[in-house]
């Protein structure tokens, strides 16, 4: 099962992220500032959260059926979140996930939230990276398996192109492993490049042009950095600062939580991009240990393949 290695890779980064990130949710600005210039640990365990939860999910049904099969998957999203239903989901997904799994069909479901528009979450976005290093070889397939899993849960375009943003940024990463990486504002063009006119194609076009010594709060200021848990508010930071760091989990991870906000989910999403080309090598010990173990199954995939 060697096509699972990059996205086993990009599922632990992203489980580290989330785990990581989560801990320094709500955390003050300025406290959150004065932590990070030390680089104090929050305390352990590290958690992790529905960003976890939903790529666990995701990267399983990869493994079962080789491709998103959209019926199968929106039901084991539904049937995790009545398992894990504590795992800090939004509103928004309470009430589909909830839909779906007492039989609702998810294409009704989804594309009656929000008035008929669906959300434009960060939900679809968050659990994808995995998807991307699983896809690597094909581009093209990367853009269309992440619409397919991105549509099972959020409707609204902008959703669909901050899933689709992520899945192509870890596909690229994978795709540099063992090579020279690529600069951010060739990889943000890349992306950018491959997605539909949207707000979140506009971010990386912005994050793309950002000057090399532009500070992490003023990146988060311009773009977002995921308080208002959308697509657009989170997608591009998190890949501006992925782009930043794609040799150095680690440095990803503080770098991005640096950014506040959405913690969680901006370090999620550029910790799985990362991970995806550097695996966890790099990560110190102590990091693994605090953070809450994965399913028993993902390591036996990983010794498997």
């Amino acid at each position: 099962m060697r096509a699972a290695d990059p996205a086993l890779d990009s599922l632990q980064g992203l489980a580290l992220g989330d785990a990581f990130g989560d801990r320094w949710f709500s955390v003050p600005i300025d406290e959150l500032s004065d932590a990070l210039a030390v680089r104090t640990l929050r305390p352990a365990p590290w958690p992790w959260t529905d960003d976890t939860a939903m790529a666990l999910v995701l990267v399983r049904h990869l493994i079962t059926w080789g491709e998103v099969r959209q019926d199968a998957l929106a039901g084991d999203f539904a049937a995790e979140y009545g398992r894990e239903y504590h795992r800090d989901y939004g509103p928004a997904m309470h009430r589909v996930l909830r839909g779906i799994g007492s039989g609702g069909d998810w294409r009704a479901i989804t594309s009656s939230q929000f008035e008929g528009h669906g959300s434009y979450g960060n939900g679809a976005a968050m659990r994808v990276a995995p998807l991307g290093a699983w896809f690597a070889d094909d581009l093209d397939e990367t853009v269309r398996q992440a619409e397919l899993q991105a549509l099972t849960t959020h409707f609204h375009p902008e959703a669909v192109a901050g899933a689709v943003a992520v899945a192509l940024a870890a596909a690229l990463a994978v795709r540099t492993r063992g090579r020279r990486a690529p600069g951010r504002a060739e990889l943000l063009t890349e992306i950018a490049g491959r997605l539909p006119d949207s707000e979140v194609r506009s971010g990386l076009r912005i994050a793309a042009r950002m000057p090399d010594r532009t500070s992490v709060r003023h990146a988060a200021a311009v773009l977002g950095s995921g308080l208002l848990i959308s697509a657009p508010d989170t997608v591009p930071f998190a890949l501006w600062s992925a782009a930043g760091h794609l040799d150095s989990l680690p440095e990803a991870i503080w770098h991005t939580v640096a950014g506040g906000g959405d913690t969680d989910t901006t370090c999620a999403i550029a910790a799985g991009v990362v991970a995806a080309r550097t695996g966890l090598a790099d990560v110190p010990p102590a990091w693994l240990a605090a953070r809450e173990e994965l399913p028993d199954w993902v390591a036996e995939v990983s010794t498997s393949s």
